[in-house]
């Protein structure tokens, strides 16, 4: 990958790191790929880190539907939880694919390099 992929990506990456809404598994797989920059382990490294991000990145519609959801309710709380959904009925007007958190904004503009990434 080139230099300025491999710095938008770190910086992204540490961006995703420092969200409130990182998961654990996503932090994880974010240091194990920074580690790896610069190694032989690095090919590697970014292949899992893609999957990993494919994976955690919230599509809009699944938003909507765990906002709307019991489980939603417990994670946003019942004031909360409503307006979660309907932000994201709104971005969803807007155009948005996913989430847009910290975290999935982060991961959405990492994986619009996935391409040039993974060279």
């Amino acid at each position: 990958m080139n230099k300025e992929v491999k710095d938008f990506a770190v910086q992204k990456t540490k961006e995703l790191m420092e969200s409130f809404s990182c998961s654990a598994e996503a932090k994880a797989a974010a240091q194990a790929w920074l580690d790896a920059l610069d190694t032989e382990n690095e090919a590697q490294e970014t292949e899992k880190y893609i999957k990993e991000l494919e994976g955690d990145i919230m599509p809009i519609d699944m938003l909507i539907d765990f906002a709307e959801s019991e489980g939603g309710v417990k994670v946003f709380g019942p004031e909360k939880a409503p307006q979660v959904a309907a932000h994201a009925r709104e971005i969803k007007a807007a155009g948005a694919r996913y989430c847009d958190c910290p975290a999935c904004a982060a991961v959405e503009a990492i994986l619009e390099k996935k391409d040039e990434l993974l060279k």
